[in-house]
Protein backbone atom coordinates (compact mmCIF):
# COMPACT_ATOMS: atom_id res chain seq x y z
CA UNK A 1 0.00 0.00 0.00
CA UNK A 2 1.31 3.42 -0.88
CA UNK A 3 1.53 5.91 1.94
CA UNK A 4 0.25 9.45 1.64
CA UNK A 5 2.55 12.35 2.45
CA UNK A 6 1.13 12.56 6.00
CA UNK A 7 1.27 8.86 6.75
CA UNK A 8 4.82 8.00 7.53
CA UNK A 9 5.09 5.26 10.10
CA UNK A 10 3.74 2.21 11.79
CA UNK A 11 3.24 1.76 15.52
CA UNK A 12 1.58 -1.26 17.07
CA UNK A 13 0.36 -2.15 13.61
CA UNK A 14 -1.58 1.09 13.21
CA UNK A 15 -0.82 3.74 10.62
CA UNK A 16 0.08 7.05 12.22
CA UNK A 17 -0.51 10.35 10.43
CA UNK A 18 1.81 13.28 11.00
CA UNK A 19 0.40 16.08 13.13
CA UNK A 20 0.04 19.63 11.77
CA UNK A 21 3.31 21.55 12.13
CA UNK A 22 4.15 25.18 12.64
CA UNK A 23 6.63 26.31 9.99
CA UNK A 24 10.11 25.79 11.41
CA UNK A 25 11.89 28.12 8.98
CA UNK A 26 12.55 31.66 10.19
CA UNK A 27 10.45 33.82 7.81
CA UNK A 28 13.27 36.22 6.94
CA UNK A 29 15.45 33.30 5.81
CA UNK A 30 12.83 31.59 3.66
CA UNK A 31 13.80 33.36 0.43
CA UNK A 32 17.31 31.85 0.61
CA UNK A 33 16.18 28.32 1.47
CA UNK A 34 16.84 26.08 -1.52
CA UNK A 35 16.44 22.60 0.03
CA UNK A 36 14.62 21.56 3.19
CA UNK A 37 14.11 17.95 4.30
CA UNK A 38 12.14 17.33 7.52
CA UNK A 39 11.45 13.60 6.88
CA UNK A 40 7.79 14.09 7.69
CA UNK A 41 6.82 14.35 4.01
CA UNK A 42 7.24 11.18 1.90
CA UNK A 43 6.39 11.40 -1.76
CA UNK A 44 2.76 10.53 -2.51
CA UNK A 45 3.70 7.82 -4.97
CA UNK A 46 6.87 6.41 -3.40
CA UNK A 47 7.50 6.44 0.35
CA UNK A 48 11.22 5.73 -0.19
CA UNK A 49 11.46 9.31 -1.50
CA UNK A 50 11.34 12.44 0.67
CA UNK A 51 9.83 15.67 -0.60
CA UNK A 52 11.89 18.84 -0.63
CA UNK A 53 9.99 21.64 1.14
CA UNK A 54 12.49 24.22 -0.11
CA UNK A 55 12.37 26.14 -3.37
CA UNK A 56 14.30 23.60 -5.46
CA UNK A 57 11.80 20.73 -5.01
CA UNK A 58 14.65 18.23 -5.33
CA UNK A 59 13.36 14.80 -4.20
CA UNK A 60 15.63 12.86 -1.88
CA UNK A 61 15.98 9.08 -2.11
CA UNK A 62 16.17 7.05 1.11
CA UNK A 63 18.76 4.52 -0.02
CA UNK A 64 18.74 0.82 0.93
CA UNK A 65 16.30 1.25 3.84
CA UNK A 66 13.44 3.10 2.17
CA UNK A 67 10.51 4.12 4.36
CA UNK A 68 11.96 2.18 7.32
CA UNK A 69 14.60 4.89 7.59
CA UNK A 70 11.96 7.32 8.90
CA UNK A 71 11.87 6.90 12.67
CA UNK A 72 9.51 8.48 15.17
CA UNK A 73 12.11 10.64 16.89
CA UNK A 74 11.84 14.31 16.01
CA UNK A 75 14.74 16.56 16.93
CA UNK A 76 12.45 19.12 18.60
CA UNK A 77 8.84 19.55 19.65
CA UNK A 78 7.74 20.71 16.19
CA UNK A 79 9.12 17.59 14.49
CA UNK A 80 7.64 14.09 14.37
CA UNK A 81 10.05 11.94 12.34
CA UNK A 82 13.76 11.93 11.55
CA UNK A 83 16.05 9.98 9.22
CA UNK A 84 18.02 6.98 10.47
CA UNK A 85 21.28 6.18 8.66
CA UNK A 86 23.61 3.31 9.59
CA UNK A 87 25.83 0.45 8.53
CA UNK A 88 23.93 -2.77 7.92
CA UNK A 89 26.70 -5.36 7.60
CA UNK A 90 29.94 -3.87 8.99
CA UNK A 91 31.79 -7.19 8.60
CA UNK A 92 30.99 -7.56 4.91
CA UNK A 93 32.23 -5.64 1.88
CA UNK A 94 29.31 -4.09 0.04
CA UNK A 95 27.16 -1.01 -0.36
CA UNK A 96 24.06 -1.75 1.70
CA UNK A 97 24.48 1.07 4.22
CA UNK A 98 21.45 3.25 4.90
CA UNK A 99 22.04 6.74 3.53
CA UNK A 100 20.12 9.32 1.54
CA UNK A 101 20.77 11.53 -1.44
CA UNK A 102 20.40 12.30 -5.10
CA UNK A 103 22.95 11.97 -7.90
CA UNK A 104 23.25 12.93 -11.56
CA UNK A 105 26.72 12.81 -13.09
CA UNK A 106 26.07 15.86 -15.28
CA UNK A 107 24.59 17.89 -12.44
CA UNK A 108 21.15 18.11 -10.85
CA UNK A 109 19.37 21.01 -12.61
CA UNK A 110 17.11 21.77 -9.64
CA UNK A 111 20.23 22.48 -7.53
CA UNK A 112 21.47 25.24 -9.86
CA UNK A 113 21.04 27.85 -7.10
CA UNK A 114 24.31 26.47 -5.70
CA UNK A 115 26.18 27.13 -8.94
CA UNK A 116 27.94 30.45 -9.56
CA UNK A 117 27.10 31.53 -6.01
CA UNK A 118 29.09 33.52 -3.47
CA UNK A 119 27.81 31.61 -0.45
CA UNK A 120 26.19 28.47 0.96
CA UNK A 121 24.90 27.49 4.40
CA UNK A 122 24.25 23.95 5.61
CA UNK A 123 22.13 23.46 8.73
CA UNK A 124 20.44 20.59 10.52
CA UNK A 125 20.01 18.38 13.57
CA UNK A 126 22.30 15.39 14.22
CA UNK A 127 22.02 12.54 16.74
CA UNK A 128 24.63 9.73 16.82
CA UNK A 129 22.98 6.44 17.83
CA UNK A 130 25.83 3.95 17.63
CA UNK A 131 29.57 3.47 17.04
CA UNK A 132 31.23 6.00 14.75
CA UNK A 133 33.33 5.90 12.61
CA UNK A 134 32.05 2.65 11.14
CA UNK A 135 34.10 -0.45 10.49
CA UNK A 136 35.90 -0.15 7.16
CA UNK A 137 34.34 -2.62 4.74
CA UNK A 138 36.87 -1.81 2.01
CA UNK A 139 39.98 -3.20 3.79
CA UNK A 140 40.90 -6.73 4.95
CA UNK A 141 41.66 -5.70 8.56
CA UNK A 142 38.51 -6.56 10.58
CA UNK A 143 39.36 -3.89 13.18
CA UNK A 144 39.99 -1.08 10.69
CA UNK A 145 37.56 1.82 10.77
CA UNK A 146 36.78 4.46 8.17
CA UNK A 147 38.70 7.70 8.63
CA UNK A 148 35.60 9.90 8.50
CA UNK A 149 31.92 10.13 9.38
CA UNK A 150 29.73 11.59 6.65
CA UNK A 151 26.95 13.91 7.86
CA UNK A 152 25.42 15.99 5.03
CA UNK A 153 26.45 18.16 2.12
CA UNK A 154 26.32 19.19 -1.52
CA UNK A 155 28.43 17.44 -4.15
CA UNK A 156 30.67 19.36 -6.53
CA UNK A 157 29.68 19.74 -10.16
CA UNK A 158 32.11 17.05 -11.28
CA UNK A 159 31.69 14.74 -8.29
CA UNK A 160 31.89 10.97 -8.49
CA UNK A 161 29.52 10.86 -5.52
CA UNK A 162 32.18 11.63 -2.93
CA UNK A 163 33.79 14.99 -3.81
CA UNK A 164 31.89 17.99 -2.46
CA UNK A 165 31.23 21.70 -2.82
CA UNK A 166 30.03 22.15 0.78
CA UNK A 167 29.99 19.55 3.55
CA UNK A 168 29.58 19.00 7.28
CA UNK A 169 31.38 15.87 8.48
CA UNK A 170 33.89 14.37 10.89
CA UNK A 171 37.33 13.75 9.37
CA UNK A 172 40.92 13.35 10.44
CA UNK A 173 42.82 16.62 10.68
CA UNK A 174 46.52 16.18 11.53
CA UNK A 175 45.77 12.64 12.67
CA UNK A 176 42.83 13.53 14.94
CA UNK A 177 39.14 13.21 14.16
CA UNK A 178 37.46 16.63 14.12
CA UNK A 179 34.06 18.07 13.30
CA UNK A 180 34.66 20.13 10.16
CA UNK A 181 33.19 22.31 7.46
CA UNK A 182 34.79 21.36 4.14
CA UNK A 183 34.27 23.55 1.09
CA UNK A 184 35.44 23.65 -2.51
CA UNK A 185 34.81 26.82 -4.52
CA UNK A 186 35.98 25.57 -7.92
CA UNK A 187 35.34 22.06 -9.14
CA UNK A 188 38.94 21.75 -10.33
CA UNK A 189 40.34 23.57 -7.30
CA UNK A 190 41.43 22.68 -3.80
CA UNK A 191 39.22 22.22 -0.75
CA UNK A 192 39.39 24.29 2.43
CA UNK A 193 38.81 22.70 5.85
CA UNK A 194 37.71 24.46 9.03
CA UNK A 195 37.95 22.19 12.09
CA UNK A 196 36.27 22.69 15.47
CA UNK A 197 38.86 22.79 18.25
CA UNK A 198 36.84 20.74 20.77
CA UNK A 199 36.61 16.94 20.74
CA UNK A 200 33.96 15.92 18.23
CA UNK A 201 32.45 13.36 20.61
CA UNK A 202 31.80 16.09 23.14
CA UNK A 203 30.23 18.24 20.40
CA UNK A 204 28.05 15.36 19.15
CA UNK A 205 27.20 13.20 22.18
CA UNK A 206 25.55 9.84 21.54
CA UNK A 207 21.74 9.71 21.81
CA UNK A 208 21.48 13.50 22.01
CA UNK A 209 20.08 15.86 19.38
CA UNK A 210 22.54 18.63 18.44
CA UNK A 211 21.94 21.47 16.00
CA UNK A 212 24.83 22.12 13.58
CA UNK A 213 25.43 24.79 10.96
CA UNK A 214 28.28 25.59 8.59
CA UNK A 215 28.60 28.71 6.46
CA UNK A 216 30.73 29.04 3.33
CA UNK A 217 31.54 32.59 2.13
CA UNK A 218 33.30 31.90 -1.14
CA UNK A 219 33.87 35.58 -1.91
CA UNK A 220 35.55 36.36 1.42
CA UNK A 221 37.29 32.98 1.52
CA UNK A 222 35.94 32.15 4.98
CA UNK A 223 33.83 29.54 6.73
CA UNK A 224 32.22 29.26 10.18
CA UNK A 225 30.90 26.42 12.35
CA UNK A 226 28.00 26.62 14.82
CA UNK A 227 26.60 24.31 17.48
CA UNK A 228 23.18 24.88 19.05
CA UNK A 229 23.10 28.39 17.62
CA UNK A 230 26.49 29.48 18.94
CA UNK A 231 29.77 29.80 17.00
CA UNK A 232 32.39 27.13 17.61
CA UNK A 233 36.03 27.97 18.21
CA UNK A 234 37.62 26.56 15.08
CA UNK A 235 40.91 26.49 13.16
CA UNK A 236 41.67 26.23 9.45
CA UNK A 237 43.65 23.12 8.53
CA UNK A 238 45.85 25.20 6.20
CA UNK A 239 46.66 28.91 5.94
CA UNK A 240 46.98 29.14 2.16
CA UNK A 241 44.54 30.60 -0.37
CA UNK A 242 42.95 27.22 -1.13
CA UNK A 243 39.92 28.78 -2.84
CA UNK A 244 42.03 31.12 -5.01
CA UNK A 245 40.09 34.24 -3.98
CA UNK A 246 43.03 36.65 -3.84
CA UNK A 247 43.08 39.26 -6.60
CA UNK A 248 40.55 40.01 -9.37
CA UNK A 249 37.92 39.40 -10.54
CA UNK A 250 35.27 40.07 -7.91
CA UNK A 251 33.09 38.74 -6.50
CA UNK A 252 34.46 35.22 -6.21
CA UNK A 253 31.88 32.56 -6.98
CA UNK A 254 31.60 28.80 -7.15
CA UNK A 255 31.87 26.91 -10.43
CA UNK A 256 28.97 27.43 -12.83
CA UNK A 257 28.10 23.73 -12.93
CA UNK A 258 25.14 22.56 -10.87
CA UNK A 259 26.07 20.19 -8.02
CA UNK A 260 26.02 16.53 -8.98
CA UNK A 261 23.75 15.92 -6.01
CA UNK A 262 23.37 15.68 -2.26
CA UNK A 263 24.84 13.10 0.13
CA UNK A 264 23.53 12.39 3.62
CA UNK A 265 24.88 9.86 6.12
CA UNK A 266 27.67 8.66 3.84
CA UNK A 267 29.00 8.98 0.31
CA UNK A 268 28.03 7.76 -3.17
CA UNK A 269 24.29 8.47 -3.29
CA UNK A 270 24.19 6.55 -6.59
CA UNK A 271 24.80 3.55 -4.27
CA UNK A 272 27.91 2.20 -5.97
CA UNK A 273 30.05 1.98 -2.81
CA UNK A 274 30.01 2.30 0.97
CA UNK A 275 32.14 5.11 2.37
CA UNK A 276 32.18 6.93 5.72
CA UNK A 277 28.74 5.78 6.93
CA UNK A 278 27.09 7.59 9.83
CA UNK A 279 25.21 5.59 12.44
CA UNK A 280 22.74 8.15 13.66
CA UNK A 281 19.71 10.29 12.92
CA UNK A 282 19.25 13.57 11.06
CA UNK A 283 16.37 16.02 10.99
CA UNK A 284 15.35 19.37 9.45
CA UNK A 285 18.23 19.59 6.96
CA UNK A 286 18.32 23.07 5.40
CA UNK A 287 20.53 24.21 2.51
CA UNK A 288 20.68 27.96 1.83
CA UNK A 289 22.21 29.70 -1.22
CA UNK A 290 23.94 32.34 0.90
CA UNK A 291 26.41 32.44 3.79
CA UNK A 292 24.19 33.31 6.75
CA UNK A 293 25.70 35.42 9.53
CA UNK A 294 25.96 34.46 13.19
CA UNK A 295 22.77 36.31 14.05
CA UNK A 296 20.79 34.42 11.42
CA UNK A 297 22.02 31.05 12.73
CA UNK A 298 21.25 32.01 16.33
CA UNK A 299 17.76 33.26 15.47
CA UNK A 300 16.92 30.16 13.43
CA UNK A 301 17.94 27.93 16.35
CA UNK A 302 15.91 30.07 18.76
CA UNK A 303 12.92 30.06 16.41
CA UNK A 304 12.70 26.26 16.63
CA UNK A 305 13.71 25.67 20.24
CA UNK A 306 12.33 28.77 21.95
CA UNK A 307 15.76 29.30 23.52
CA UNK A 308 17.23 32.81 23.45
Amino acid sequence: MRLSRCVVGLALGVLIGCAPRTDVVLPELASSLVCFYDFDHPDDGDDSVEQDRGASKTPLTLINGGAAMRVRDGAHTRSTFSLQTRQIAPDTAGNDDWKAGVYEANGVPSLSAFSNTTGITLMGWVKPTGPNPGLNTTTPDPADRFGAVGLFGLLSGTSDGHGVRALLEVIQVSGTLRLVALGRRLDDGASLVLAADDDWRALLPVDTWTHLAATFDFDAGTMALYRNGAPLTSTYATDDDAWAVSGPAEPDRTSAAAPAGIKIGGSFPQNTAERNPFTGRLDDLMFFDTALDAGDVRRQYAHVTGLR
